[in-house]
C-alpha cells in the first residue's frame, strides 16, 4: 500500500460485537470517609461497570469486571464483549465507566466514573490505550454531550500526555519501530513523567482501556447508506442497471431454515446417523478438496448432519471447523468439545488451522498442540511460514508464540532463524508491535537459561552470540557502501575490500570472540580470511566472503546490500522442503538448497556453492558434456563422462524442471542456472515466482536444447530416464499439495512482492500447476507432454539470443 492511499473499513459492514480491554487503575485512591483514624487498613475491593449509551440513551445492559483487590496496583485486564455490534453504532455512541469499591460494607462506595467517544471529530473509531481521568465521586454520565468526559482537556495537557498519545500511536504501528531508539526512547519518557508527577502531585485517578484494533482504520457510515446512486429510469427500452439494497445482506428465511436444520436440539439423533453410499462419496469428495477452497451451504450442512460420525476421520477436522457457524454460542461450544475428541490430525493440517481462516482463539490453539509433535527438523521446514502465522494471532504473546520460543531454547539453530524472521518483520508498521512482542520474549527467556552441564554457554552469552550476528551483518553493510563509491572496474573493487579487512577493519579478519554463523548457526565462524574474499561483477556489488571456522576449515559466504531477499529465501525453503519429501519416498534428485537469509528489508546472506553458470560454460566449453568431460573423464562411460556424473546431472535437472514448474519460477535464462563440476545442475535469482515473468510467452518450464543435448538428444534412453524422473517427482510433490498450499497460504499477509500484490491469486496459480483434478498416470502423460512443449518452444529461444547480446553489450 503506497504512502497515499488510505484504506478503512465502514462501520455498517462490521458484523462483530464491540470489544473492549479494562487493564488497570493509575494514581492513589481517596481515602474512605467512612473509615476512622484508628481502624484496620482494609483494601479496596473494586469492579468496573462499562455501559454503552447510544445517542445519549443506554444500550443493553452494563456489564461488570471482576472484582480486584490488588493493594496499591489495581489491574484487572478483562477482556469485555458488549451485546451490541459495531454496524449498530451511531456516531455519538459513548462507553461509560464506572469504578466501585465494594469493601465498605453492604453500600457500595464510589470511586469515579468517565465517559468516553467511540468515534473521534473525524469520524474515525478510535483504537489502542486509552488513558481515562475519573471524576471522583461521580458516576459516569451517558447523556450527550457528556458532564463527565474522560480525555483530559487540552489546555490541562502536558508533556505527559502528548507522549502518551504518541506511544498510543507506536503501538497501532503508525511509528516506526526502531528497537535500540527505542529502548532509549522509553526510558527518557519514565523519567519525563517521574518528573511530571513530583512536580505536580500525583493526585488523579485514571482508568486505562485498550480498544481493538481491526487491519485497517474504521470509518463510521449509517446502516443502508447507498454508495451506488442508481441510474435514472428512462422510458427507453434501454437496460437500466439498479441498485438493489439487500444484495449481500443474508436471506432471513433462508437463514431461519439453517438454524432450524442444524438445531442442537437434534444432537442426540445426530450421534445416531450414518451417511448413505451417496452421501459418502459426496463426503469422500469434500474431503479432498484443497485448503483454498470454500464449501457451500449444502456441503457445510452435509459435513455438520455426520459431524459425530466422522470423528475417526482425522482430515475431516479442517474441513469441520470451516463449516461451524461460530457467533452461535451453543454451536460453537459443541464443535470446540468435538475438536478435543477429533483423530488427532497431521502437522499438515493443522497448519491450516493457523491460516487467517480460522479467528477461534481454541482453534489456533489446538493447531499448536499439533505442532508440539513435530520434531526440530521438521519444525524448521515451517518456522518460516508460522512466523508469518503470527500475524492472524489474537493477540502479542500468543500460544504459537510461546510455543516458538520454547523451542527455541532447546535449540539454539531454531533460536538464531527466529530471531532473524522476526526481527526483519519489525519493519511492517501495521505487525511492529506484535513481531517486537515475540523478540522481547526470547531474549528475556533466553537470558534465563542456565549453564549445561558439559560446559554448555549459558543463556546470556548464547543471546550475545546471536546479537554480534547482527553487528557483523551492519559492519558488512558499511563495507559495502564505501565499495560503492570506490572508482574503479571490480578488480580496484576487490583490492579495496581487502585493504579494509587487512586495514582499517583488522577486527574483522579475527574476531574478539566467535560467531555463530547467521546461514549455519551450528558453525562458529573466527574471521575473514582477506586474501579469499572478492567482489561480484554487478550493479549492487555483492562481497564473496571466506570465513575461518571454530574446527580450522573454512566457509564462503555472498553478502548482498540493496536486494530484497525474502523472496530468494522463500522459494529455497520450498525447495529443500520438495527435497526432504522427495528423499522420504527415496528419491534423490541431487539437488543444491542452498542457504539463504534476508536479515533485513534489503539485505540478506547467501550460501556460496562452487559452480559456473550454463552461459560460461557453452562460452567456454562449447557443450555441457565437454564441460563435465573435463572432471569426470571415462573412456567407457556415456558421452566420455563417468556414468554417475551423467545420473546427477540427469537428476538435478529432473528435481529443477519440476520444481521451477509447480513455483511459476519466472525470468530464467543461461545465467541463472548454475552447474557444479559434479555435474549437479541448480537455479539461482528467483525474483519471479508464481508465473510472474519479465519475458513474453515462457515456456512451461526452463529445459534449453543444450540440456537435453547433454543427455544425448530426445531420442535418447537417457533423455527418456530424465522424463521418467520428472514425472516420478511430480507425483511424488503432488501427494503434499495441501502442504505446499496451506504455507503459502501463511504467507499471505507478508511483503514478499510476488505474494502481496495478490496473494488470493498467486495461491490458486499455485494450486493449478499441481492439477488436482488428474490422477496420477492421468499427470504423467500431462507432464510429458509439458516436457515436449518445452523443449520445442522457439520463441524462448529467441529470447535468449538477445539476452546474450544484451550481457555481452553491458
Amino acid at each position: 500500500m503506497s504512502g497515499k492511499e488510505f484504506r478503512f473499513f465502514l462501520s455498517c459492514d462490521i458484523n462483530r460485537p464491540v470489544t473492549f480491554r479494562v487493564e488497570r487503575l493509575l494514581g492513589p485512591l481517596p481515602p474512605s470517609p467512612t473509615k476512622s483514624p484508628n481502624s484496620e487498613e482494609i483494601n479496596a475491593e473494586l469492579y468496573v461497570e462499562c455501559a454503552l449509551y447510544i445517542d445519549g440513551a443506554p444500550f443493553g445492559l452494563p456489564i461488570r469486571t471482576r472484582l480486584e483487590s490488588g493493594g496499591a496496583s489495581y489491574c484487572w485486564n478483562e477482556l469485555i464483549t458488549m451485546s451490541t455490534k459495531y454496524r449498530d453504532l451511531t456516531a455519538h455512541s459513548q462507553l461509560a465507566f464506572t469504578v466501585w469499591d465494594v469493601s465498605c460494607g453492604k453500600d457500595e462506595g464510589l470511586i469515579g466514573g468517565a465517559t468516553i467517544l467511540l468515534f473521534s471529530n473525524k469520524m474515525q473509531l478510535k483504537t489502542g490505550k486509552q488513558k481515562l481521568r475519573l471524576w471522583p465521586g461521580k458516576e459516569a454520565d451517558g447523556s450527550f454531550p457528556t458532564t463527565t468526559p474522560g480525555k483530559v482537556p487540552k489546555h490541562e495537557r502536558g508533556e505527559v500526555e502528548r507522549l502518551e498519545k504518541l506511544v498510543n500511536k507506536y503501538e497501532r504501528g503508525q511509528i516506526q519501530c526502531v528497537d535500540w531508539l527505542d529502548r532509549l526512547t522509553f526510558k527518557a519518557m519514565e523519567k519525563i513523567k517521574e518528573r511530571e508527577n513530583c512536580k505536580n502531585g500525583n493526585s488523579s485517578l485514571y482508568l486505562v482501556v485498550d480498544f481493538c484494533s481491526l487491519e485497517h482504520r474504521v470509518v463510521f457510515q449509517e446502516s443502508g447508506a447507498n454508495f451506488l446512486l442508481p441510474s435514472p429510469i428512462a422510458s427507453s427500452n434501454e437496460l437500466v442497471t439498479v441498485w438493489d439494497p439487500e444484495i449481500g445482506k443474508i436471506n432471513p428465511s433462508e437463514h431461519k431454515q439453517l438454524k432450524l436444520a442444524r438445531s442442537l436440539t437434534r444432537g442426540i439423533i445426530d450421534r445416531d446417523l450414518k451417511p448413505s453410499s451417496n452421501e459418502r462419496k459426496s463426503i469422500q469428495r469434500i474431503l479432498k478438496y484443497p485448503p483454498t477452497r470454500l464449501l457451500n451451504g449444502d456441503e457445510r450442512q452435509l459435513l455438520w448432519k455426520f459431524r459425530f460420525s466422522l470423528m475417526s476421520e482425522k482430515r475431516a477436522l479442517t474441513k469441520f471447523l470451516r463449516c461451524v457457524e461460530w457467533s452461535d454460542v451453543q454451536e460453537a461450544k459443541q464443535a470446540l468439545e468435538l475438536m478435543n475428541r477429533w483423530e488427532m490430525i497431521d502437522v499438515c493440517d493443522a497448519l491450516e488451522l493457523l491460516s487467517p481462516v480460522f479467528e477461534r482463539e481454541e482453534v489456533r490453539a489446538y493447531a499448536v498442540s499439533v505442532l508440539e509433535r513435530a520434531d526440530d527438523e521438521e519444525l524448521q521446514c515451517y518456522l518460516l511460514q508460522l512466523v508469518q502465522a503470527l500475524r492472524f494471532e489474537r493477540s502479542d504473546k500468543s500460544r504459537l508464540s510461546q510455543f516458538l520460543v520454547k523451542r527455541s531454547l532447546n535449540n539454539i539453530e531454531l533460536g538464531s532463524f527466529l530471531r532473524w524472521y522476526v526481527a526483519v518483520e519489525l519493519y511492517d508498521p501495521a505487525y511492529a508491535k506484535r513481531f517486537y512482542s515475540t523478540y522481547e520474549m526470547l531474549e528475556e527467556n533466553m537470558a534465563k537459561l542456565a549453564a549445561g552441564p558439559s560446559g554448555e554457554e549459558d543463556g546470556f552469552k548464547l543471546w550475545q552470540s546471536l546479537v554480534r550476528q547482527t553487528e557483523l551483518t551492519a559492519q558488512l553493510c558499511s563495507i559495502t557502501k564505501d565499495l560503492r563509491n570506490v572508482r574503479g572496474n571490480t578488480q580496484k573493487k576487490t583490492e579495496k575490500l581487502r585493504q579494509l579487512l587487512s586495514g582499517l577493519l583488522s577486527e574483522l579478519t579475527y574476531f574478539e570472540e566467535p560467531i555463530r554463523s547467521p546461514l549455519a548457526p551450528g558453525v562458529l565462524i573466527t574471521g575473514i580470511v582477506p586474501s579469499e574474499s572478492t567482489i561480484f561483477k554487478s550493479a549492487l556489488h555483492p562481497l564473496r566472503l571466506t570465513f575461518r571456522t571454530h574446527n580450522g576449515g573454512t566457509c564462503k559466504v555472498i553478502f548482498k546490500k540493496g536486494d530484497d531477499l525474502r523472496q530468494d529465501q522463500l522459494v529455497v525453503q520450498m525447495v529443500s522442503l520438495m527435497d526432504r519429501l522427495l528423499k522420504l519416498e527415496n528419491l534423490d534428485l541431487h539437488l543444491t538448497p542452498y542457504k539463504v537469509l534476508a536479515t533485513g528489508q534489503d539485505e540478506g546472506m547467501l550460501e556460496f556453492i562452487p559452480s559456473r553458470s550454463l552461459a560460461q560454460i557453452l562460452q567456454e566449453h562449447r557443450s555441457i558434456i565437454n564441460y563435465l568431460q573435463k572432471f569426470h573423464p571415462d573412456e567407457h562411460g556415456p558421452f566420455g563422462i563417468t556414468a554417475s556424473c551423467l545420473e546427477t546431472f540427469i537428476k538435478s535437472c529432473a528435481g529443477y524442471s519440476v520444481i521451477t514448474y509447480i513455483l511459476g519460477v519466472g525470468d530464467r535464462h543461461l545465467d541463472n542456472l548454475l552447474l557444479t563440476e559434479d555435474g549437479r545442475l541448480f537455479h539461482v535469482d528467483f525474483g519471479f515466482i508464481l508465473g510472474r515473468d519479465p519475458k513474453h510467452f515462457p515456456p512451461p518450464m526452463k529445459l534449453c536444447k543444450e540440456m537435453v543435448e547433454a543427455m544425448g538428444g530426445a531420442e535418447s534412453p537417457y533423455y527418456t530416464r530424465f522424463k521418467s524422473y520428472c514425472c516420478e517427482a511430480y507425483n511424488i510433490i503432488r501427494k503434499s499439495s495441501n502442504l505446499i498450499l496451506n504455507l503459502f497460504h501463511l504467507m499471505a499477509g507478508s511483503n514478499i512482492p510476488d505474494i502481496a500484490s495478490d496473494p488470493e491469486k498467486g495461491i490458486l496459480k499455485l494450486q493449478e500447476k499441481f492439477r488436482l483434478d488428474m490422477d496420477d498416470e492421468a499427470c504423467i502423460h500431462f507432464f510429458q507432454d509439458l516436457i515436449n512443449e518445452s523443449v520445442s518452444a522457439l520463441f524462448p529461444q529467441m529470447v535468449e539470443t538477445i539476452h546474450r547480446w544484451a550481457q555481452y553489450w553491458r
